[in-house]
């Protein structure tokens, strides 16, 4: 208004110099007053966000926020900025960008078929080994290029064994500090150096006649498990109470299902599909592959086992995926494996093989070292964010914000784009529908018992890029109740101006 006012009553000027030094005059008032619109408007956020998280529900549970605005270089709003909470699946932020940082986008994870001995004729005589990358997005589709390769190879018989070689990683399953009870969540994969399908299998359930057992499809079909079906076919009219679980206590590849199932046509067809983690990943792959070879009529009555591979081999085939695209899996998606893998990576490449966990973690913290904090204030475990021996602040993820935002902008595009959009995609497709945060905030989602996670980036009303991230945890209710105050907050900083 003071600005408006001046150059309405602009008195006569008699020559340019005169009308510089108005201008010139006005320049501090223009800074001024836009810092008092600046002000009033982190005012009006900060207020709208203590409204917000001003609710019984936080008698009782924590929250922290960290908001950045990148554009100006400014802090928002802050509050327990630096308690040391569980991240989540939040944790994978800090993976993505140590694997773009130390291995670049571009990294390829190899997964490589080979053979020992000769091929003579149409036989091999010899032994054939694959030996895994930490490939954690390989599928049986995959699988087919291995023995496409061998059709062309013109080999119809194979004297010898099928081995995995999965000496690029240690010998431990699952990451530390992950939960025992989590068996058989597919969210809770068995690892390994050689994954295929998640390291998982989908079974799927449909009614027969009345009082028959109903009909189950293993996807995909395979002799590795044993299904033990307990359950039965119910009318239509009642509803599916059935279980779908694997002898999991044991350790057992066996599939156990109970209850009732409706009979009919499967009207919404996840409902009726259970999917269930498998452990001993590298004998799942090699049962498939033999399985392929069968359906292709390639004879093979050899062993299958794990076994380093020999020096004196050849290569027959390999499957590349990038980094890149694992990444848009991982982080749109939430998928825990791909994190992982990726954990092993990196420490495949600092400190070659066998790699560990704890070697790809000493990657993460010379990352954090760069964003000016000390890594050892933190608890890292794993790199999905499974763990709650995971402890980190909304401060550090705010912090490698800014760091790659200023210093590595290439990185900080790539891994912007592969987060998922609020109301389109990935882990956020129905969150914030008809908001402004709507095709707009980008974000990486996080989920566990009594743990709420989202940190991301928003496009303001005002067009800067506001940098945000928000842990709530220790409740007992739904995660729902505690994403609806995310969301909230959200929704105000698309509206900021």
């Amino acid at each position: 208004m003071i600005l408006s006012w001046l150059f309405k009553h602009k008195p006569a000027l008699p020559s340019g110099r005169v009308e510089l030094k108005f201008y010139i005059f006005l320049i501090p008032l223009f800074l001024f007053n836009t810092s008092l619109f600046s002000q009033s408007s982190v005012k009006q956020l900060e207020a709208g966000i203590n409204k917000i998280i001003d609710d019984p529900f936080f008698e009782s549970s924590v929250i922290s926020i960290d908001i950045f605005n990148l554009t100006d270089n400014l802090p928002l709003y802050k509050k327990n900025n630096r308690l040391l909470l569980h991240p989540a699946s939040n944790m994978k932020i800090l993976t993505s960008l140590a694997g773009l940082l130390f291995l670049g986008s571009g990294y390829q994870f190899e997964t490589k078929m080979l053979h020992t001995g000769i091929i003579s004729g149409d036989t091999l005589y010899g032994d054939i080994y694959v030996v895994g990358g930490f490939d954690p997005d390989f599928t049986t589709d995959d699988l087919e290029k291995f023995v496409n390769e061998l059709e062309n190879s013109g080999i119809k018989y194979i004297a010898g064994n099928l081995y995995t070689d999965l000496s690029a990683k240690d010998s431990l399953y699952w990451g530390k500090g992950w939960m025992w009870d989590d068996e058989p969540d597919p969210n809770a994969p068995y690892l390994s150096a050689l994954n295929i399908n998640d390291n998982s299998i989908e079974v799927f359930i449909s009614g027969t006649e009345i009082d028959s057992l109903p009909s189950v499809k293993l996807i995909p079909e395979t002799e590795y498990v044993q299904v033990e079906n307990l359950a039965v076919t119910v009318a239509a009219s009642n509803k599916n109470n059935f279980n779908i679980t694997r002898s999991w206590v044991e350790r057992e590849n066996k599939i156990i299902i109970d209850g009732e199932v409706r009979s009919g046509k499967v009207i919404d067809k996840d409902r009726n599909t259970e999917k269930l983690s498998l452990p001993e990943p590298g004998k799942y792959f090699l049962t498939l592959l033999k399985e392929q070879l069968q359906r292709r009529g390639i004879i093979f009555k050899g062993l299958i086992d794990k076994k380093t591979l020999p020096e004196n081999s050849t290569h027959l085939s390999s499957v590349y995926r990038s980094l890149d695209t694992v990444l848009v899996n991982m982080n749109k998606e939430s998928d825990n494996l791909s994190a992982e893998m990726l954990l092993y990576a990196l420490a495949l490449n600092d400190s070659g093989a066998p790699a560990s966990a704890e070697n790809g973690i000493e990657a993460i913290r010379r990352m954090i070292e760069l964003t000016g904090l000390d890594e050892e204030n933190y608890s890292l475990a794993d790199g999905s964010g499974v763990s709650r021996y995971n402890l980190i602040s909304t401060e550090l993820i705010i912090n490698i914000f800014k760091y790659f935002y200023n210093s590595k902008p290439y990185i900080f595009k790539t891994f912007y784009n592969t987060l998922s959009t609020a109301g389109i995609d990935g882990t956020l497709e129905k969150r914030m529908r008809n908001t402004l945060g709507e095709g707009n905030l980008k974000a990486k989602t996080g989920t566990l018992n009594g743990v709420a996670t989202l940190s991301g980036f928003v496009n303001a009303a005002n067009g800067d890029l506001i940098a945000f991230s928000i842990f709530i945890q220790n409740y007992t209710t739904k995660n729902l109740t505690a994403r609806k105050f995310i969301d909230r907050i959200c929704e105000l900083l698309a509206g900021f101006k």
